[in-house]
């Protein structure tokens, strides 16, 4: 089946939009059915030059070129169906949410885009709004989604029930989020690049410090040998030194089983 997009605004009809308000049309309006309107009131929807825009502290951290490349191509075919979100910082643009979106226009040498402007957020609502709209997006990995839940929870001092209520995530997953955050770097970096399930991280979060097998464990994972929960398990219960041993009793009760028996041959040969 075919896509459909929503028609694209033309600049003349995109000018200044103060939103949200009951004279939207119904296009700008399917816009924002899966934003914070509440933390979204009073933005501004207007073109915006790339080269103005900054760049800095993201939620998602990883991207696909081949991923953006489609992107780009679709944005080409389609045009830029949902607008960048940016805040004005007196005379400068920080890019708040689209990220892939603004890389995917620099891929193809866009000038600018349709920006939806805020202005006056707090540190914490801006925080918010990017943690909202980007984990409400495809392919952004849990890694990213934990930092942003716990950058959070760092920035505002907030208690895991209030992180629910903030960002509309149940009090499990954010205390799940923040125990993954919590992670040495090169664990949480080999999640990435290995596709480590979830489950992993947080059953070696559990491990207590003085645990033996900590370390091997470790090891496997930043190695990408451990990336599934039964690669866990296993590794949890495998004990190196305790096989080897076994097999060397094995072998030596095996020589000394065939010396016994040669033994007794040469004792009935003579």
């Amino acid at each position: 089946m075919a896509k459909s997009f929503a028609p694209r605004t033309s600049k003349k009809d995109r000018s200044i939009i103060n939103l949200p308000t009951s004279s939207l049309k119904p296009s700008i309006q399917e816009l924002f059915r899966s934003s914070d309107q509440k933390l979204l009131q009073g933005a501004k929807l207007s073109d915006v030059k790339l080269s103005k825009i900054t760049i800095r502290n993201q939620v998602r951290t990883k991207f696909n070129d081949s991923s953006l490349k489609e992107l780009a191509d679709n944005i080409k075919s389609n045009g830029l169906i949902q607008p960048l979100v940016i805040h004005r910082e007196n005379d400068k643009f920080i890019l708040l949410c689209g990220e892939r979106r603004y890389r995917a226009m620099q891929l193809l040498g866009t000038e600018e885009a349709a920006c939806f402007i805020l202005e006056g957020k707090t540190k914490e609502e801006l925080m918010a709004i990017q943690f909202s709209e980007n984990s409400s997006r495809e392919e952004l990995h849990f890694i990213d989604k934990a930092d942003g839940i716990y950058n959070y929870h760092v920035a505002t001092k907030a208690s895991e029930r209030k992180i629910e209520q903030d960002l509309g995530i149940c009090k499990t997953e954010v205390h799940r989020a923040i125990q993954i955050a919590k992670l040495p770097r090169e664990i949480k970096e080999a999640a990435k690049i290995f596709n480590i399930e979830k489950y992993v991280l947080l059953e070696f979060g559990e491990l207590a410090s003085d645990n033996p097998q900590k370390e091997r464990i470790f090891d496997g994972i930043v190695r990408g040998e451990i990336t599934k929960r039964t690669h866990f398990k296993k590794a949890l219960t495998e004990i190196p030194g305790v096989i080897i041993t076994a097999a060397l009793n094995s072998n030596s009760s095996s020589s000394s089983s065939s010396s016994k028996g040669l033994s007794k041959q040469s004792r009935k040969n003579s």
